[in-house]
């Protein structure tokens, strides 16, 4: 019998007062029984309109029809039909600008929590499942991958199944992209993402880190080396500032920084000789949810006060609704119609004071929203010892530049054809935030799994 509740089965978390002073997972997932409950809110509508909202075509009335049933392991086998990250995507979809935001339960109410299903069953998999992945026979065509994050590994794994040898490339010394660098280990655990890449490597997908394309391979070499297709999932790993007076003062990082050298290169760990300021103060520039994950990391990391600056107003924040109520529950301070204009260093060339000034919104402006204009005479400081940019980040121009034929727009993103992904350059291909810019996780997905059937259209041929 359906569950009429108008509220989501709410997900158990950590207290707030003590999860902002460790790194364990916020969301403590549901039971069992929560699950059950919360899949029996689904009526199953004729149209589905929340797959039309899901980039990777999950078929998700068929999936929480068994999760109702209590049957999680075909829920799981449903799923992975179509996406090869669920525990990932689970966590961190913006579920409710997705799946969530068609739901026909949300007209009146709150949607069926689609995300936390998903969640659930794929932890539940991890937990309980002995299942062996099998590797396909090999068709023998070769092709390469470009960047070990969700665009790369989803493409990867796509093409695996379907027969092709597949290596990937990737510059870092660890697999995963945006989502062992750039999201914290209190949303993401890390050794979630390191199962998901290693049910890729079952699969056959063959791993080559620190490899800097461009430096140590050209795509021409790798063409050479018998790949018969190549896909740029490189990401959008350039970091935007704002250059205003100041921004070279010790203390100041880009987001992406300050992010892998906490995510990836585990400076909250004792036991990890990685350098990062013990800072008092910070102020962190931006309203999207990498700002939100770096001012929620810098108060784990011991700062007493942590400031959210954004130009626009709370109703205009990017970051999505439950990063930014974690953020205000863990006592991170919010700014919002605020500006910096320039940061003031100490003696010792350290960042001491950010100068803001205050905003109120005016009219439209091109992409839809209220312009944010200074009010003249209101500057005022703040005392910060740390201040972290996040407002913004593009591709790295090092594969672009040397490679033969690949154009790129005006922002540095590759042009591709949009039905089949392929760029300039005759059978390499390209998605994710190398050709849209900084996006979605489940966005990058969803371009992987495009460019995956786009490359076997044509090779099969």
């Amino acid at each position: 019998m359906p569950n009429m509740s108008l509220t989501k089965v709410e997900m158990p978390e950590q207290d707030p007062n003590v999860r902002n002073k460790n790194f364990d997972e916020v969301a403590l997932g549901y039971t069992e029984e929560m699950a059950k409950e919360e899949a029996a809110r689904c009526i199953r509508c004729k149209n589905k309109p929340c797959m039309a909202g899901c980039p990777v075509k999950v078929r998700i009335p068929d999936f929480i029809e068994k999760v109702a049933e209590g049957d999680f392991e075909e829920a799981y086998r449903i799923i992975t039909s179509t996406n090869g990250l669920p525990a990932v995507c689970g966590r961190v979809c913006p579920q409710e600008n997705q799946c969530e935001g068609k739901c026909v339960r949300g007209i009146k109410g709150e949607p069926v929590s689609i995300g936390r299903l998903e969640r659930f069953v794929a932890d539940y998999h991890m937990a309980h499942s002995n299942d062996k992945v099998q590797k396909p026979e090999s068709n023998g065509k070769k092709v390469a991958v470009i960047g070990a994050g969700p665009a790369g590994l989803t493409c990867a794994g796509d093409l695996a199944k379907l027969g092709y040898e597949v290596t990937i490339f990737e510059a870092f010394h660890k697999a995963g992209g945006v989502l062992v660098y750039g999201i914290p280990e209190f949303r993401l655990p890390k050794a979630i993402v390191q199962k998901e890449v290693e049910n890729l490597e079952k699969l056959g997908v063959k791993i080559e880190t620190n490899m800097v394309i461009g430096r140590v391979l050209s795509v021409d070499e790798i063409m050479e080396m018998g790949f018969q297709a190549v896909f740029i999932g490189s990401g959008a790993g350039l970091p935007s500032f704002m250059g205003i007076e100041g921004e070279a003062l010790i203390g100041v990082y880009s987001a992406n920084e300050y992010l892998t050298r906490a995510n990836l290169m585990k400076a909250y760990l004792d036991d990890y000789d990685t350098p990062v300021i013990k800072s008092k103060n910070v102020a962190v520039v931006g309203g999207g949810n990498v700002a939100m994950d770096a001012a929620r990391t810098a108060l784990r990391l011991g700062a007493e006060k942590v400031y959210i600056v954004y130009r626009r107003g709370m109703e205009e924040l990017p970051a999505r609704a439950e990063e930014i109520h974690h953020a205000q529950e863990e006592g991170i301070i919010f700014k919002t119609l605020h500006n910096p204009v320039r940061l003031l260093g100490d003696e010792n060339g350290r960042v001491a004071k950010m100068e803001c000034i205050q905003m109120e919104l005016g009219e439209p402006d091109d992409s839809g929203r209220r312009r944010p204009v200074a009010v003249e005479g209101s500057n005022f400081f703040l005392d910060v010892d740390t201040v972290i940019m996040a407002i913004g980040t593009s591709p790295n121009p090092l594969l672009r530049t040397t490679t033969e034929g690949l154009e790129a727009n005006k922002w540095g993103c590759l042009v591709v054809n949009e039905d089949t992904l392929e760029t300039t350059r005759e059978n390499v291909y390209a998605g994710g935030d190398a050709v849209t810019g900084a996006a979605t996780v489940i966005l990058a997905m969803g371009a992987g799994k495009q460019a995956a059937e786009s490359i076997h259209e044509k090779l099969s041929q």
